[in-house]
């Protein structure tokens, strides 16, 4: 299923997410993230959008990948935050 959402992250920067997932077993399929926030290296939103492919669309879970990511590739996020980052993909389910 194909959906998207589009989030203000509290005290941070507008948030657009792309989202298609296999509904029954609530797996992302793939992932688009955009917005008005900066991402360090450069290439981290790509980086961040190929890791999620296939993780389950659970908070928990999407938050420990997020976080796992960051921190292996020193990704720094400005008017971003892995907890919002998980708030607008799970904004695209309802």
């Amino acid at each position: 299923m194909k959906t998207k959402s589009v989030y203000k992250v509290p005290n941070g920067k507008l948030l657009k997410v792309f989202l298609d997932y296999e509904e029954e077993a609530n797996l992302i399929k793939s992932i688009s993230i955009t917005g008005d926030f900066f991402a360090y290296p450069e290439e981290a939103i790509e980086l961040m959008e190929d890791k999620l492919k296939g993780v389950v669309l659970d908070r928990s879970c999407l938050l420990e990948k997020i976080q796992l990511v960051i921190k292996e590739h020193n990704i720094e996020f400005i008017g971003l935050n892995a907890e919002g980052l998980v708030d607008g993909i799970l904004m695209c389910l309802k």
